[in-house]
């Protein structure tokens, strides 16, 4: 086969290859210098999409309506813009072979690829069932959601078993997205994860408490504390039972499995330096090795505004990571300033009619305040994370159940900390934009009692 040559490549096709093109167009490409390599078979869209909008029993999203860049209000690169541009997209086609110090790729099919440039955009894949063993989990109709014809399946199956049972299992992102999706389909839904409760790495008890009442008002079944240990199926190969740890059997038309992902860089190991699950990068996403950049999920950067190493798995990062790394890249050739990646961490989630937002980090002394009443017309309430505080008193008795035989149950004040985080569920515009600044600027508080007193107003007048 014949090999083709590029001065850029960029290896993977999702959010962060899309918004990368849009970069590389805006400072100057040559046609014929750029080509993205994707083993999907179509061009970049946003990924959120599919565990939202794209399941929706009427009116869903489909492409080309969700190609990027209009997840950020840009303007929607359909495959004709990369015609347009010069810019050579290569799909269908897995990477299965790197060699950074030669500077080629090798496709399944035995296709080369040179390149004088590589940005490394492989972003996650998602971590299966079949890799813990577990019995039965390579039945029919046991779903996992990261690319469109994840989706695709989905939506088939959630037509065949109409009003059927389904079961999610795990409670974080794809969790809850998908616990929505699937009832708002008419689907009788259970879910069931290990931890005490829902996004643990994310929400406080405070926070879960109200979207786990929420979703059972909603009618969804929520087990908590186990894991699913098996699945049965019927002659078709069909999934029809989920067996649980802890004994419970619970039946199943369909089953979604959200419970967490890996980022993909098999392909690199060994030839580039890697801290905390992924490939280690500056605050211009260059890699270990000279005129390698890696971005999104894969990348562990400096996250400068806490003076640490971090990897963040999320479509915001994705999408100002790839624009930062192309900018370096021109900038490198003269064209355009760049200044170091200053990133506030962004996560933000949509499901029944709930939105909510999350700036910052989430250490620190937890303050919940507004409405989190699960009943409420709008619900609206939030959290700051407070950190750095002085302990200046604390209260112990037993547990706050006070139908407990032994309750025991207590709280610490603290004193001049500062904020890190920042939680809204409910928010409009104006009142997220307010969130974000004070995560970002993390004004100092007097008192939990302060912040938990003023809750939306501490925000607004910072």
């Amino acid at each position: 086969m014949a090999e083709k040559s590029f001065k850029y490549v960029i290896v993977g096709g999702g959010v962060a290859a899309g918004y990368a093109a849009r970069e590389f167009a805006k400072q100057g490409v040559k046609p014929g210098e750029l080509a993205i390599i994707s083993k999907e078979a179509v061009a970049p869209y946003e990924r959120p999409a599919l565990s939202k909008a794209y399941l929706f029993p009427e009116s869903p999203a489909r492409l080309p309506g969700f190609h990027v860049c209009v997840g950020s209000g840009g303007e929607r690169l359909l495959t004709e813009w990369y015609k347009e541009n010069g810019i050579e997209l290569i799909l269908s086609t897995e990477i299965v072979k790197a060699d950074l110090a030669g500077k080629t790729l090798i496709s399944a099919a035995g296709e080369s690829f040179k390149y004088q440039i590589l940005i490394i955009a492989t972003g996650s894949t998602v971590i299966r069932l079949a890799d813990f063993g577990v019995q039965g989990a390579d039945a029919k109709n046991i779903f996992y959601l990261r690319e469109i014809d994840d989706a695709d399946k989905l939506v088939e199956a959630i037509r065949a078993k109409k009003n059927g049972k389904a079961v999610i299992v795990g409670g974080g992102y794809i969790g809850l997205e998908l616990g929505a999706a699937l009832r708002i389909n008419n689907l009788e839904v259970s879910m069931v994860y290990p931890e005490p409760w829902c996004m643990p790495r994310l929400f406080t008890s405070g926070i879960a408490a109200f979207y786990e009442s929420y979703y059972a008002n909603k009618g969804i079944k929520i087990i908590k504390g186990t894991v699913a240990v098996g699945f049965s199926a019927n002659e078709k190969g069909e999934v029809t039972e989920v067996k649980l740890k802890d004994g419970t059997v619970l039946e199943a038309d369909i089953v979604v499995v959200g419970v967490g992902g890996r980022p993909l860089t098999t392909l690199f190991k060994g030839q580039v330096e890697e801290e905390k699950g992924g490939i280690k990068t500056d605050a211009f996403f260059k890699t270990s090795v000279p005129n390698v950049y890696a971005v999104g999920d894969v990348a562990t950067f400096p996250l400068k505004l806490y003076n640490e190493l971090r990897r963040v798995e999320h479509v915001d990062h994705s999408r100002k990571s790839a624009e930062q790394a192309v900018k370096a890249i021109k900038a490198s050739e003269g064209v355009g300033p760049v200044e170091e990646y200053d990133y506030l961490p962004y996560f933000y989630s949509r499901a029944f009619d709930l939105s909510w937002q999350f700036y910052g980090d989430n250490v620190g002394e937890p303050v919940l305040f507004g409405d989190n009443n699960p009943a409420s017309a709008k619900p609206k309430f939030g959290s700051y994370w407070i950190k750095d505080g002085k302990v200046v008193g604390a209260f112990l008795e037993g547990d706050n159940n006070p139908a407990s035989a032994k309750p025991k149950f207590g709280s610490y004040w603290i004193k001049d900390g500062k904020v890190v985080g920042a939680f809204l569920e409910g928010g409009n515009p104006d009142e997220n934009k307010a969130i974000a600044k004070v995560a970002r600027i993390q004004p100092p508080v007097e008192s939990l009692d302060q912040v938990k007193n003023e809750g939306l107003a501490f925000a607004s007048k910072i």
